[in-house]
C-alpha cells in the first residue's frame, strides 16, 4: 500500500512494507494503534539469528509470512517453519529464530495476556450471515 497507514472511524489499514525499510522490527501495534495485544513484524536477512529471549507474562504466536525460519527452544529442540508456518510459545519459554532460507524472512508476531475472549462476533441488522464454516 503506497502512502503508509490509513485510518478511519474504528479501523486502520496498512502493509508491512509501508512500515519501514531494511531488516529489523516493523511496529504494527504502534502504527495501526492496536490496543488489545502486541503485534510486530520482523524482517530477518538471510543467515541472521536473533539470539534467545523470553517474556515475563506475554504468550506469543509466530506466523511465517515469507521465507524459512528455524525456531530453537530452551529445551534444545529445533523446528523449521516455512511460509504459512505457525508457532505458539509460552511466555517463559526461551526461544530464538534464524533465517535458514534464501532471501529475507518475514515473521508476524502476536503477543497477549489474559485469555481468549470467545465468539463474540455479531451480524449487524439487515446483513445476512455469509455461508460457510464459522
Amino acid at each position: 500500500m503506497a502512502g503508509g497507514v490509513q485510518k478511519g472511524d474504528g479501523f486502520a489499514v496498512g502493509s508491512i512494507e509501508a512500515l519501514g525499510e531494511g531488516p529489523g522490527f516493523r511496529k504494527i501495534r504502534r502504527e495501526l494503534e492496536v490496543a488489545e495485544l502486541g503485534v510486530n513484524a520482523i524482517i530477518l536477512p538471510e543467515g541472521v539469528e536473533t539470539g534467545f529471549h523470553f517474556h515475563d507474562e506475554q504468550e506469543e504466536l509466530y506466523f511465517i509470512h515469507q521465507g524459512t525460519v528455524e525456531m530453537e527452544f530452551g529445551d534444545g529442540s529445533k523446528h523449521t517453519l516455512t511460509a504459512g508456518g505457525l508457532a505458539r510459545v509460552d511466555a517463559a519459554t526461551h526461544r530464538k529464530m534464524e533465517n535458514v532460507g534464501e532471501g529475507e524472512a518475514v515473521l508476524v508476531i502476536v503477543g497477549a495476556k489474559g485469555g481468549y475472549v470467545g465468539r463474540d462476533g455479531r451480524i449487524p441488522e439487515g446483513e445476512e450471515r455469509v455461508p460457510g464454516p464459522h
